[in-house]
């Protein structure tokens, strides 16, 4: 059996695979070796994964993570190796499992819409363009994190409703020094962020908050998704954003001449069709 993972910032969801029948599907908390350490990421194997999969029972491991860059890859293949003793471990970026799962072998513009974005062209095999997202503090945009990010600052300086304002701090029970001490100095604040795009969702027939949706999706399309041949090629999201907030995100790309093609909530479906394939091409390591 097979063991197929899809890590975000926030979650991890692991399934095992016997042939092309989903056999065993667990989640984890978001294992990216850009915020948590190795040390981290080994404790919630250790502690969490392995009560919930039988690590004899998987032949090979195939890890799509956030964070997994070039510089990455070899941090997570060790941690995996030390706790599944397999024949393969293949790991990658998360962008190329959307791109796999969205695009399979054919060529289009694959992105990733969650708690974080990102964009590349896909060539049918591998990635072969890309823009740096800059993360939640300098990009990021249309994601989770930054959505939250754009509401916090709303809020605070009075730029929306009184009484939309009161909704959220009846919801969150959050104060301005709580808010501050969570993105400034507590540990994963793109989390913290994000966690208030289900907020935005409720409300997102609120005119200041679909301003403030449709606004950030078209500077993700313009700032990345248009620095591709996007005139020629469909546009592919992946993630709980581009899902929840489909209408919107279709709405910002009529605007701007962008052509999607699937909206997908999440690519592990789309995984495993592509692992249990007779196509499959070698491992891809992408320096993005």
């Amino acid at each position: 059996m097979i063991l197929i993972a899809d890590s975000g910032s926030t979650k991890t969801d692991w399934c095992v695979v016997d042939q092309e029948d989903l056999v065993q599907s667990v989640q984890t908390k978001g294992l990216n070796p850009f915020f948590l350490s190795e040390e981290e990421i080994g404790r919630e194997f250790s502690t969490h994964l392995l009560s919930l999969i039988n690590p004899r029972e998987i032949r090979a491991v195939y890890f799509y993570g956030a964070g997994c860059v070039f510089e990455k890859v070899e941090i997570m293949r060790k941690i995996i190796m030390r706790h599944f003793h397999v024949e393969e471990v293949e790991v990658n970026t998360d962008l190329l499992a959307a791109a796999r799962c969205s695009c399979g072998m054919e060529a289009g513009i694959a992105c990733i819409m969650g708690t974080g974005s990102n964009s590349c062209f896909y060539d049918g095999q591998q990635i072969v363009q890309t823009v740096s997202p800059l993360g939640y503090i300098l990009g990021d945009e249309g994601s989770g994190a930054d959505l939250g990010k754009q509401l916090v600052k709303d809020l605070l300086k009075d730029m929306i409703t009184p009484e939309l304002k009161e909704l959220f701090l009846r919801r969150f029970g959050l104060t301005l020094a709580e808010i501050m001490d969570r993105v400034y100095r507590q540990p994963l604040p793109n989390r913290f962020l994000a966690s208030f795009a289900p907020f935005l969702s409720e409300h997102i027939e609120d005119p200041r908050i679909h301003t403030l949706a449709l606004n950030r999706f078209k500077s993700f399309l313009r700032r990345n998704v248009m620095k591709y041949d996007y005139l020629h090629f469909h546009v592919h999201f992946v993630g709980s954003i581009a899902w929840h907030f489909k209408s919107v995100l279709e709405e910002a790309a009529a605007d701007t001449g962008v052509k999607i093609g699937m909206v997908i909530k999440q690519p592990i479906d789309g995984l495993i069709t592509y692992h249990s394939s007779d196509h499959t091409p070698p491992p891809v390591f992408f320096d993005i």
